[in-house]
Parts: structure tokens; C-alpha cells; sequence
């Protein structure tokens, strides 16, 4: 019997996306999650924690091929750390890692822990492959939603996104996880790269609420960096086909 590939963050907004796809494509899945799921056609649940370093040894044994999508506010680099150990003893041939375009340029304490992550993995020992996508288009609108409810909506006019659709992101990983090792590959942006006062701005027409939108500066530090565009992919990457727009109508007409 084939060996199962190993997805962790299975039940997140992008694992969601990538479990089907790679069953769909006739592999055996194993999702590791904190929580306890029944079995379903095709996927196996183990309950570990990657942070917590239990579990993590029965959940990589036998898994040749580790897609590491989990990830949270803070603990990542640990977490990686626990878990490259632990599949590295295991004899894991591939080990695939979802990081955030401009980690090794962003001086955000999030982009420093994703690189951090992408060092842990690139250091395991394992052959690798490490995906950088720019910001879901979920996460932007988890944001937005919560940012509307203030009188007026922040919008640091010094900030540019090119916001990717989960299921183009999932498709490419899938596509990467059946493949060969291949080290750091193109960065996966959305299609458009848009001002961060214009998705505000797109957010609140698309949901007929008014506000006023507050341009904020950023400090000098990060501010440059962004000015410079080191949050965006290189030029002549490809990018994600579904557009902010589209999926924007998708949820709000939902």
C-alpha cells in the first residue's frame, strides 16, 4: 500500500482546499490536527501537537511526504522545529511548506516567524520544497470585516497586497506535494496588487456600509520596506486566475 501523505492544518481554510485535491489525485491522506475527527473515504485523522511535541512522532511515521500548512499568531518556529525533527527521524522524503511572499524582507514580527519556519525546514536534512503566496483572500476579508465596525476604517495608505484566492494556492501545492523536491520555487501572488485604501474602499461598496477611511502612516522602518514593494513578488511570476473581486461577490452574495 502507498505511503500516505502527511498534511498538517488539514482542517484550516487551505487545508481544506488541498485534502480533496491530493485524494482526488489517488493518494492516501493523513491529517494532523489538534483536535479529534472521524475517518472519512480516503483520510485519516491523527490528533497531535506540534507545538506541544505530542503525537508528532505517530503522526510522521510512515508518511513520506509532509505538507506543512498549520501555522498561528505565535510559536511556529517551534512547532516547525518539532515537527522536521521528528519526520527526519521518521525517513520523510519531501517535506512541502506554505511561507508568506517578503519573509526574508519584512521587518513584521510575523514575516521574521514564517522565515524563521522556512530556516527550520531548509535546515531538516529533509529534500523540501517552501511555497511563498501572498495573503488569502479569506484573511483580507476576516479583516475587513472586523475593521468596518469602527467608526472610521484604518488603511495604511503606504501598504500595497496582491491578495491569492485559498483554492489557487491549494491547486499549486498539490501540484508541488506530488512532485519532486524542488527548494524555494516562484512566489503564487493574486492577479491584481491593489492599495490597501482601495480594498477597503472595495469592501465597504461591495457591502453597502458607510465609512470613512482613515490613511495611516506606517513607521519609517517597515514603511520603507513597503514603499519599496518587499511584501510583493518578483515581476513575471504567475499568478493565482481568481480575483479579489470575483471571490468578494462569491461571499457577499453568500
Amino acid at each position: 500500500m502507498a505511503a500516505p501523505i502527511l498534511v498538517t492544518g488539514g482542517t484550516g481554510t487551505l487545508g481544506r482546499q488541498v485534502v480533496p485535491l491530493l485524494r482526488d489525485a489517488g493518494q492516501r491522506v493523513r491529517v494532523l490536527s489538534r483536535h479529534e475527527h472521524p475517518a472519512s473515504e480516503g483520510v485519516e485523522y491523527v490528533t497531535a501537537d506540534l507545538l506541544a511535541n505530542e503525537g508528532v512522532e505517530r503522526a510522521v511515521a510512515g508518511a513520506e511526504t509532509i505538507l506543512h500548512l498549520a501555522g498561528g499568531p505565535k510559536g511556529d518556529v517551534e512547532a516547525t522545529r518539532n515537527l522536521v525533527r521528528a519526520a527526519a527521524e521518521a525517513g520523510a522524503r519531501h517535506l512541502v511548506l506554505i511561507s508568506v511572499i517578503g519573509a526574508d524582507r519584512v521587518p513584521v514580527g510575523y514575516f521574521r516567524m514564517k522565515h524563521g519556519t522556512e530556516a527550520a525546514v531548509a535546515g531538516s536534512g529533509i529534500p523540501w520544497t517552501t511555497l511563498r503566496a501572498a495573503q488569502f483572500h479569506d484573511l483580507v476579508l476576516m479583516v475587513l470585516r472586523k475593521m468596518a465596525k469602527l467608526p472610521a476604517v484604518p488603511a495604511p495608505k503606504q501598504v500595497r497586497l496582491e491578495p491569492v484566492d485559498a483554492r489557487d494556492v491549494a491547486a499549486r501545492l498539490a501540484e508541488l506535494a506530488l512532485g519532486s523536491p524542488a527548494g524555494l520555487v516562484p512566489d503564487l501572488p493574486g492577479p491584481t496588487v491593489y492599495a490597501a485604501p482601495d480594498l477597503v474602499r472595495s469592501y465597504l461598496g461591495a457591502t453597502a456600509t458607510r465609512r470613512p477611511v482613515l490613511p495611516l502612516p506606517l513607521p519609517p522602518r517597515a514603511g520603507r520596506v513597503y514603499r519599496e514593494g518587499g511584501n510583493l513578488a518578483a515581476e513575471g511570476v504567475t499568478r493565482g486566475a481568481r480575483s479579489w473581486e470575483d471571490f468578494l461577490r462569491e461571499r457577499v452574495s453568500a
